[in-house]
């Protein structure tokens, strides 16, 4: 599987299929964005059992990957016990500005709820200095309540949820 994005394809989200796995180490963001998602195979690198990895495909073919945790709490003080997060949101910067981050982001709703059907809410957080992951985010129906989240390492970041009615 190659990665061909010569027309527009429709966007979809899929559990990561270990056949994904040779396109995805390919993928890279732009050199400037890796400090805020980190690349395929810092966030593949993932060991923990509370990660779930998932794939954002164009036409069928691996463009992006981002990371579900069971477990996001884990010393943030902005989320609940057991909260659920959303991370490593990473597209391929040959995919970029063709409108897949925003059809993504608008399908991660129902996506969520169909593979975890008692998720009530997930949280992210989108760094400062990136104002277009954010404005992506919050057109994907995510809410910004202004909290700052000062624990990152490329400095501080915006805490958004999503709720789930």
């Amino acid at each position: 599987m190659s990665l061909d994005l010569t027309g527009a394809a429709p966007v979809t989200l899929a559990p990561l299929n270990p056949a994904h796995l040779p396109v995805l180490r390919g993928l890279a963001p732009h050199p400037e964005q890796v400090q805020f998602s980190g690349s395929a195979a810092t966030i593949l690198a993932d060991p923990r059992e509370s990660v779930a990895f998932h794939v954002i495909l164009s036409g069928g073919v691996p463009v992006g990957l981002f990371k579900t945790d069971s477990d996001y709490e884990d010393g943030r003080h902005f989320a609940e016990a057991g909260a659920w997060g959303l991370r490593g949101v990473m597209i391929d910067a040959r995919a970029q500005g063709r409108g897949i981050g925003r059809a993504a982001f608008a399908a991660l709703p129902s996506y969520l709820r169909r593979i975890h059907p008692g998720l009530r809410r997930i949280w992210l957080t989108v760094n400062c200095r990136n104002p277009v992951a954010r404005r992506i985010y919050l057109r994907g129906g995510w809410i910004d309540d202004g909290v700052l989240y000062h624990g990152g390492s490329a400095g501080p970041q915006h805490v958004l949820r999503l709720e789930f009615s």
